[in-house]
This record gives structure tokens, C-alpha cells and sequence, in this order.
């Protein structure tokens, strides 16, 4: 039997590195917001450290990353480092962007959770964040 979550979930949402394309990471926080979720925008070009710092200081259920330029097997091995180091254990680490196969398989296996690449579903995207946040979190 599932926990019901009794507050309002927190998503830290992040852009990493010198990527300027944030359109998709503002629709998939607007997108959080409407679903009932607390929403922080970190805004472009964050490193992995401000983006980890960010997440502990607001005290997130979730950290979504949002990558389109081909940087995802430096940035999502860089966070999950710094969240383990942190024992953010209990943190859902999910993203989406441009990411082929191989590396979306890849990054799930090192502990990434779901990610979400173009033309996905928001509604999809916040019932996976409330149902792993469910199952992992204590409320």
C-alpha cells in the first residue's frame, strides 16, 4: 500500500552547463506547478555542485535535469556522485533532453531514474515524480 503524501512535493528543476535551450525545462516546471508540486528553477548554466547545493538547501523530493547539449553522461555521473557523497539517497534523480538509448540505459543502471526525452507526456513525467516520491519519501 502506497503512503499518502500529505504535502506538496518539491522539485528542484535545472539546466547544467552551458546549454541556453530552457523552453522545455520552464513547460515541465509549469507543468509540475499545475500538477500540485513545489517548483524551484534554478535557471541556466548551473554546475553540478550549485544544482546539488540548491537541492539540499531547499530540502527537494526530486532534482530534474534538463540536457540538450550531448553532456548527459558528464553531468547526470557528476550529480549522482555529489548526491551519494551527501547521502541524498532518498532523492529522486530524473531528467529529460536529447539522450539516445544506450546512454538513457546507461545512466538508469548507475542509478539515474526515469528520463524523459522529447515529445514525452508531462502528465506521464509528474505521475512518475509522485509515484517514486510516494515509495521513497518519508512524509
Amino acid at each position: 500500500m502506497s503512503k499518502e503524501i500529505t504535502r506538496p512535493i518539491r522539485v528542484l528543476v535545472a539546466k547544467v552547463g552551458l546549454d541556453g535551450h530552457d523552453r522545455g525545462a520552464k513547460v515541465i516546471a509549469t507543468a509540475l506547478r499545475d500538477a500540485g508540486m513545489e517548483v524551484i528553477y534554478t535557471g541556466l548554466r548551473q554546475t553540478p555542485e550549485m544544482v546539488v547545493n540548491a537541492a539540499l538547501q531547499e530540502d527537494v523530493d526530486a532534482i530534474g535535469i534538463s540536457i540538450l547539449s550531448g553532456a548527459h553522461m558528464t553531468v547526470f555521473p557528476k550529480i549522482i556522485q555529489l548526491m551519494r557523497e551527501r547521502k541524498m539517497d532518498d532523492v529522486l534523480l530524473t531528467g529529460g533532453g536529447i539522450i539516445p538509448d544506450d546512454d538513457v540505459r546507461a545512466l538508469n543502471q548507475m542509478g539515474v531514474g526515469k528520463l524523459f526525452l522529447p515529445g514525452s507526456v508531462t502528465t506521464d513525467i509528474a505521475a512518475y515524480i509522485k509515484e517514486w516520491v510516494r515509495e521513497h519519501r518519508d512524509f
